[in-house]
């Protein structure tokens, strides 16, 4: 017998065996990291809610109009119209001046910006003759144009009523002059007081009608309805829960045929995953508070959820087309979250063992790393869970095949769908009507990344969205 077969075979296996513990030398020297999911944390961010009672311009100047006559005033008036020296006699000259001021067009309203202005168009005629017989045979008339414009410049007192504000302003088209004798006779101060004396009646109006929309009641409703849960998302569902604090005005504003008036209700908004939280109770109208320019902006957090499934899924697609290289392959992956990182489990195995449960399991870990503007997720600093020491033959085929680069680069999930779906759906839930008259309308416009959770069941982007919420009431 040849000795050196002998020890030959021996040495052989001792080979054979140590190459296949170095196959599960991963999985017996480093441990694999225990399953430490992060717990979901409420997302409570300060915001603002804007409230506004809008009421339509055209129906407060048909109302103003109602009570307004299309005769504004008539003329019946003597007036001295002639003084002057003919022939060496003085000629005191009294005239009878007749006509009327009427209304060519209903009252109008519209508004520019922090104003809103009335208007109307009036004609007026006037004739005048001598008021005795001597004097008989002076006569003359005269016809104008004049718009009149009413404006107001609306404030919200602290008793919540409101207060227009009204100047007046005539302009002439035409001065209403009357020739007697080559002179002239302004008659604008017998026809100014009249058409004043009835925008004394526009402006009594005006302010009835003001007092008439209590905003104070209509505050107080859209008040109790910023308390209301609001379901976000069906699947899963997520649901927004505003808790107001504060109010304040925010100004009125007008455009060509509606006034707002705005209130600044401040608080905090809650977004609850699963279950619809228990309503807020809504606390008393607090006082008004000190003005401010302009509503502040909404703002909340929205949840953007993709579970371990969808990683597991791209890791394996990663793999499959990385294929086999050299004498071993991977067989296998896992992902779960522990302390704050993802956890990438590998199963290894030679490429010529048939067995579907062969082979040793190495486990890589890193932090996700978001792209707020290209809204994706990527793994790119990878690392092995290893032992300190030298490398294992493992890690060197690892890092030698580029392997481990291949996924630290390439390992990208993109949440860009997720995100614009739950957008649109927050969108569409948040435009709503409330009843009564009041609705709410809500648009997100942008969010950026608040932070990342790690939870059992999936991995959670936390966007910090920004936007507008409105409780509107009128039009």
């Amino acid at each position: 017998m040849d000795i050196r077969r002998v020890f030959a075979m021996p040495l052989r296996l001792a080979a054979s065996l140590l190459f296949c513990t170095l196959l599960v030398l991963p999985a017996q020297a480093a441990e694999k990291p225990a399953l430490s999911p992060d717990q979901p944390a409420s997302a409570i961010t300060p915001s603002h809610v804007s409230a506004s009672i809008e009421f339509s311009l055209r129906s407060l100047a048909a109302a103003i109009d109602r009570d307004v006559p299309k005769r504004l005033a008539t003329i019946n008036d003597r007036i001295s119209c002639v003084h002057r020296r003919v022939l060496g006699f003085e000629i005191n000259a009294k005239c009878d001046v007749r006509g009327y001021v009427e209304r060519t067009a209903p009252v109008s309203l519209y508004g520019d910006g922090a104003r809103v202005v009335g208007a109307v168009p009036i004609y007026g005629t006037v004739s005048g003759e001598g008021a005795n017989r001597i004097t008989s045979h002076i006569h003359g008339g005269t016809e104008a144009r004049i718009t009149v414009e009413a404006e107001a410049r609306p404030q919200l007192r602290r008793d919540w009523s409101v207060d227009l504000h009204f100047a007046d302003s005539f302009h002439w088209t035409e001065p209403p002059v009357l020739q007697v004798f080559g002179h002239e006779i302004n008659l604008s101060r017998f026809v100014e007081p009249k058409i004043k004396a009835q925008l004394d009646r526009v402006r009594a109006k005006a302010a009835v009608a003001a007092r008439a929309l209590d905003l104070r009641a209509k505050a107080e409703t859209a008040w109790r309805h910023a308390f209301e849960p609001v379901k976000l998302v069906d699947d899963p569902e997520v649901w927004l829960q505003l808790t107001p604090r504060s109010a304040a005005f925010a100004g009125v504003r007008a455009n060509k045929e509606v006034m707002t008036g705005s209130l600044a209700i401040e608080g905090t908004a809650e977004t609850v995953v699963g279950h619809a939280p228990a309503p807020a109770a809504p606390t008393p109208l607090p006082p008004l508070g000190t003005d401010v320019t302009a509503p502040g902006t909404f703002e909340i957090i929205v949840p953007v959820r993709v579970d371990y499934e969808t990683l597991r899924q791209k890791a394996k697609g990663l793999i499959a087309a990385f294929g086999t290289t050299g004498e071993n392959t991977l067989r296998d992956v896992e992902i779960y979250p522990s302390s704050g990182k993802i956890v990438l489990g590998l199963r290894i195995a030679q490429a010529s063992n048939t067995d579907p449960n062969a082979g040793g399991w190495i486990y890589l870990l890193a932090t996700p790393q978001i792209d707020n503007e290209a809204q994706t997720i990527r793994l790119p600093n990878l690392t092995v869970n290893a032992p300190d020491g030298p490398e294992t033959e493992i890690v060197k085929w690892l890092v030698e095949t580029k392997l481990l680069e291949t996924l630290r680069q390439q390992f990208v999930i993109s949440y860009k769908d997720a995100y614009e779906k739950l957008i649109a759906a927050a969108d569409a839930k948040l435009t709503r009507p409330l009843g009564n008259g009041f609705r709410m309308e809500g648009k997100l416009a942008s969010a950026t990344v608040d932070k990342i959770l790690l939870l059992a069941d999936g991995l959670s982007v936390e966007l910090r969205a920004t936007g507008d919420l409105k409780i509107l009431y009128g039009l």
